[in-house]
């Protein structure tokens, strides 16, 4: 059922008077059954990259934090995070030249790398998969 829309303004003048002045009256058609935004597949692909991209670099993160605290493997949840996340760190263990040590306090430059290279690779890959294709 369409709803008939008034826009107004208020003008006052030099001596006080207000008048109110009728600018359009438009007719519009509400529907609440509708939903507002539709996702397009892409969004879903680029929102999808961004999520496990998210769930890689909070593990590489926590594994920092860890070994910058010294955390011992002795403890389950360090092992599983050190477990979990070494094959994502893994590849960029070459880089700097220090041997992977638990246990010991330390800055594990490889696993910075690690986080920024992620997030660069996900960034690229959600910007593709957002790309508009020409309309025909």
């Amino acid at each position: 059922m369409p709803e008939q829309v008034r826009q107004t303004r208020q003008v006052t003048d030099a001596d006080g008077n207000v008048a109110t002045e009728r600018i359009s009256t438009v007719n519009e058609t509400v529907r609440d059954d509708v939903p507002t935004t539709v996702d397009r597949p892409s969004n879903i692909v680029a929102r999808t990259v961004w999520l496990i991209a998210g769930i890689i670099i909070g593990l590489l993160a926590l594994r920092f934090v860890l070994l910058l605290l010294g955390a011992s493997t002795a403890s389950p949840f360090v092992n599983f995070i050190y477990n979990i996340s070494y094959p994502f760190a893994w590849p960029f263990f070459g880089m700097f030249n220090y041997k992977v040590e638990y246990g010991v306090s330390k800055v594990e430059i490889s696993t910075l790398v690690a986080m920024a290279v992620y997030a660069l690779i996900a960034g690229v890959i959600a910007r593709l998969a957002t790309i508009r294709q020409p309309e025909a």
